[in-house]
């Protein structure tokens, strides 16, 4: 981070020169801050921020930083502060001890005339008290009423994407109220949540004033053992911090054999990305769905019968359509927005930066109409692109009937097959499962297409009792469109391949 560091900022650089590694391959050296630590300690010291947010992957070092910060705070090295109050806040009390622990660590490496200064207490509470100025550091686990009546000056809120959201919401609200009485500061550190509605992810995406957020997360859609984006989210590998990058790498090769769970947990844990780490929600894993794409020069040529799915928009949302030619597994998709707002505000409002306008740059995604998407144009311009090759029928959702026959019709369409389907627990759950067959089975064929990674990163599947899934939105930003489309089209043209083709007769009337 660039400028001059505050007061606090330098006092707390300066401390971290006094303590020593406890555990590792560095034990007993001199505590050696990376250069994402130290930004982080800048950016979260500003005068004008109390609450700091670090998200990075798991083993970059982000519990012991913040015990260093706390400890600073505690012996009045980084904010004097007579009788200072440090609060440890974790899901449990085990994962509040691991921080608790940091700090005794670090005490144990200070002079012994500096040691004599701290009372430990390890029963059934986890205490640390600094006798010169009445300072006392304690652990609390998630339970708003414990910290009732508090006035801490540091609070370190420990892995906060894993809290219980009621009990979780509670604490942290709890401790956040405390710490104007003081000018304290709040440090809310964690790897990334599975989604966005997670309390921790929404500090991260809508930072309220005062709020200093530094997040290692790598863009979606790239493959697991990606070594760029993996450093991205584990900047510590190359500073000698946590993992190496040869042991990223190689966990994520196993994560890409073993697949699933596995899988899901590397992107979450060591990837650091928005992934529920329990799979039977998720439509398709990001590997799975870059397993069908090729080069162009290796793409199936447009041949058969061309099935179009379509999922209409509102004048926010996007509507996608999907080219699929069952008989070769060609799969192309494009997207349209309305051309108010922008793609730059759109794509701002929607937590994914300039993500809309590298899919515009790509041509994948096309902007039509004002405030919506003229539906009928829209149609004819996605038919254009079959480049002649005959729409033998059109999918698409049966609540929106009208909409699709009127538009249809301004298309020139009106001729051909629509097929209705709905989006609900009977006809998802079937196009669910076909289309996932046909995925993996490699009938799914498609140019590398950052529209179609980035739907499919957001789509997940709810699953009822019986075990039918239908499509729904992994973060509710998400766009999903371009899968829905794929979706039904991959499935319908399942179904055309699937029926039996009539025989000739055996003779025939003069």
């Amino acid at each position: 981070m660039s400028g001059r560091p505050s007061k606090q900022a330098s006092e707390a650089l300066r401390f971290f020169k006094k303590l020593k590694v406890s555990v590792g391959k560095s034990a007993g050296k001199p505590v050696k801050l990376a250069g994402y630590q130290k930004d982080f300690i800048k950016g979260a010291l500003k005068s004008d921020v109390s609450i700091a947010c670090l998200s990075i992957g798991r083993g970059n070092g982000k519990t012991a930083l913040s015990a260093g910060i706390a400890l600073g705070y505690l012996m009045g090295e980084i904010d004097p502060q007579p009788k200072p109050e440090i609060i440890f806040a974790a899901r449990n009390r085990d994962q509040a001890r691991i921080a608790f622990q940091f700090v005794c660590d670090y005490i144990d490496g200070l002079d012994e005339d500096e040691q004599e200064n701290f009372i430990i207490r390890r029963g059934s509470k986890l205490e640390v008290e600094y006798i010169p100025n009445g300072g006392l550091a304690r652990c609390i686990a998630a339970d708003g009423k414990s910290i009732l009546g508090g006035a801490p000056t540091c609070a370190i809120l420990d892995e906060r994407a894993a809290w219980e959201k009621d009990k979780g919401d509670n604490l942290e609200n709890a401790i956040l109220s405390g710490l104007g009485k003081r000018d304290g500061r709040a440090f809310i550190i964690s790897t990334s949540a599975p989604d966005d509605a997670n309390t921790f992810s929404q500090w991260l995406d809508q930072p309220p004033p005062g709020t200093y957020v530094q997040e290692h997360r790598p863009a979606p859609g790239l493959p697991a053992d990606d070594l760029e984006s993996l450093l991205i989210a584990n900047p510590g590998a190359v500073e000698g911090i946590g993992s190496s990058p040869e042991w990223l790498l190689s966990q994520a090769e196993r994560a890409i054999a073993r697949g699933g769970s596995a899988l899901s947990s590397l992107r979450n844990l060591n990837r650091n990305e928005r992934v529920a780490s329990d799979d039977r929600s998720v439509l398709v894993t990001t590997d799975e769905w870059l397993a069908a794409e090729v080069d162009i020069d290796d793409l199936p040529p447009r041949e058969g019968p061309c099935v179009l799915g379509v999922d209409l928009g509102g004048s926010r949302s996007m509507s996608a359509a999907a080219l699929y030619w069952p008989e070769t597994g060609r799969l192309e998709a494009v997207g349209a927005f309305p051309s108010v707002p922008s793609l730059a505000n759109r794509g701002a409002s929607d937590g994914v930066s300039d993500r809309y306008e590298q899919m515009h740059s790509r041509g994948e995604l096309t902007t039509l109409g004002d405030t919506t998407v003229p539906v009928g144009p829209w149609l004819a311009q996605v038919v254009a692109l079959a480049d002649g090759q005959g729409i033998s029928c059109i999918c698409g959702d049966r609540f929106r009937h009208a909409e699709f026959v009127e538009a249809m019709r301004a298309a020139g369409l009106d001729r051909v097959p629509f097929i209705e389907r709905g989006f609900g627990w009977k006809d998802g759950a079937e196009d669910i499962e076909r289309f996932r067959r046909a995925l993996f089975e490699g009938k799914v064929r498609t140019v590398p297409s950052l529209l179609l990674r980035s739907a499919f990163a957001d789509a997940i599947t709810l699953v009822d009792p019986a075990g039918n899934h239908k499509l729904a939105k992994a973060r509710s930003l998400g766009r999903i469109d371009a899968a829905a489309a794929s979706v039904v089209a991959v499935a319908e043209g399942v179904r055309m391949t699937a029926k039996p083709t009539a025989k000739a007769p055996r003779f025939a009337w003069a």
